[in-house]
Parts: structure tokens; C-alpha cells; sequence
């Protein structure tokens, strides 16, 4: 679920950015993955961390710009994505009953 708000935010600040550069995509995807021992999650070895060791982000873009300009939309995508934001700088979380 985390890798998927990840793609989904990721996608949609790309195309964000893509329009307000001028930048037109004949296809763009965001893939995603992650480093996640499961045995941690679900309890089955106290020693295993619980959640992602290493997320691993891919934009897979087909569009006539320049690489320069594929560049620059990869690095304001990576800027003004929430998700990524967020995962990169962690906020304090409360908890409360």
C-alpha cells in the first residue's frame, strides 16, 4: 500500500509538472519498489525489521523532450511529491486512545 501511495502521488505530481513545463508525454510510468522482510511484519522473528529497508523509484517516460528537460521534470517530480516528501522527511506521529 505504501509503494502504491508512493506511484499514485508520484504520478500525478509528474503529469502536474509536465503540463506546467509544456512538456508533452506519449506515455510515462512510475514503478516502484522496496526491500521488505515480511517475517518482522507479521511477527515471525523479533530480529526482522517491520516496514521498507530500501524504496526504489523508476520513471519510465516517453515523451519528445529533451533529456535535459526530462531531467529537470524528474527533479521537480522528486520536489513536490508528498509521498516522497514525507517518506524522505519523516513527520512526528501521535498516537492517541
Amino acid at each position: 500500500m505504501l509503494l502504491e501511495a508512493l506511484v499514485a502521488c508520484a504520478g500525478v505530481t509528474l503529469k502536474a509538472v509536465a503540463a506546467a513545463l509544456g512538456i508533452g508525454l506519449h506515455d510515462a510510468r512510475v514503478l516502484a519498489e522496496g526491500d521488505l522482510d515480511v517475517r518482522g511484519t507479521l511477527g515471525m522473528a523479533k530480529d526482522a525489521p517491520v516496514g521498507f529497508r530500501d524504496i526504489r523509484l523508476r520513471f519510465a517516460l516517453d515523451s519528445d523532450a529533451t533529456p535535459e528537460q526530462l531531467k529537470k521534470l524528474v527533479e521537480l517530480t522528486e520536489r513536490y511529491c508528498v509521498v516522497l516528501q514525507t517518506l524522505r522527511k519523516a513527520p512526528a506521529v501521535a498516537i492517541s486512545l
